[in-house]
């Protein structure tokens, strides 16, 4: 039987770090809702309009399932459906989820001048991100005046494995929440998994030893970032980060420097009580 990962359909329930876990023997659990959210989740592996076919080659889930979820989902409003290439892609009822809690976000609301701040006074990209199971996602970012450069938007996915976001919130979480999380980044990289085990382990120590993590082109070649976790008071940890391209900010710079301003404009958003 091939092992549960944080990917995997059978791993739903969130622990205290927010990293899924499987339910073990739960009466309260609703089997038929999660496999639902699984099927709205196949749309955030990169393409914008998948068949029952290519759900269900992505969920795990036996495709007269996921024909009954799309339909359902349709009939909700959350799915719309292609009738020429017979498929289906997100519809607004999604957004308008999405935007709900993106604008009730309180630190979101907070952190803004913060972030706008720095962005001016560093020339750099400032982001506020999310878990999402082996990803961070953005859920605001921040640009010097002017600029045009390393624009993320809202609901942009990035690797935890090699972003400075990702690291950040896997060096702040807990010992069994790394376990987890390890256990699912070995299965999903394979052999280049020792390289991605190696770059977190750095991070870690960064973190330990500075208060803030790197990813000096490891995501893209290109760019220069730093993140910060963020503890909310409700347990919910969160990344800040800062980036640009390497021609603009240097290693050095960045670690000598910036990367010390974030973590001191961590620290003030966490002091505004979110």
């Amino acid at each position: 039987m091939a092992r549960a990962t944080i990917d995997s359909p059978e791993l739903r329930v969130a622990s205290g770090d927010g990293v899924p876990v499987k339910p073990e023997k739960d009466r309260k659990f609703v089997e038929a809702l999660s496999r639902g959210l699984d099927v709205l989740r196949a749309f955030s592996q990169g393409s914008v309009i998948l068949g029952n076919q290519d759900i269900a080659r992505i969920t795990g889930l036996p495709k007269p399932t996921v024909s009954r979820m799309t339909y359902t989902l349709t009939k909700l409003g959350y799915l719309s459906y292609n009738t020429q290439l017979e498929k289906y892609q997100l519809s607004s009822g999604v957004l308008a989820l999405g935007y709900a809690y993106v604008s009730n976000l309180k630190v979101r609301q907070l952190a803004k001048p913060y972030m706008d701040e720095f962005a001016r006074q560093t020339n750099m990209s400032v982001g506020l991100t999310c878990r999402d199971r082996l990803h961070m996602i953005y859920v605001e970012n921040r640009l010097p005046p002017e600029a045009s450069l390393l624009r993320m938007e809202i609901g942009l996915k990035l690797p935890m494995a090699t972003t400075s976001a990702g690291r950040a919130y896997y060096s702040a979480i807990s010992d069994n929440g790394r376990k987890l999380i390890d256990e699912s980044m070995e299965a999903k990289y394979g052999d280049s998994w020792p390289e991605k085990k190696a770059g977190l382990e750095q991070a870690m120590q960064d973190y330990k030893e500075h208060g803030f993590c790197l990813s000096l082109g490891e995501w893209d070649r290109n760019i220069n970032s730093a993140g910060v976790p963020i503890h909310l008071q409700d347990g919910t940890i969160m990344a800040l980060t800062c980036a640009a391209p390497s021609y603009l900010v240097s290693a050095e710079k960045l670690r000598e420097s910036v990367a010390h301003q974030l973590a001191m404009l961590a620290g003030d958003i966490e002091s505004l009580g979110v």
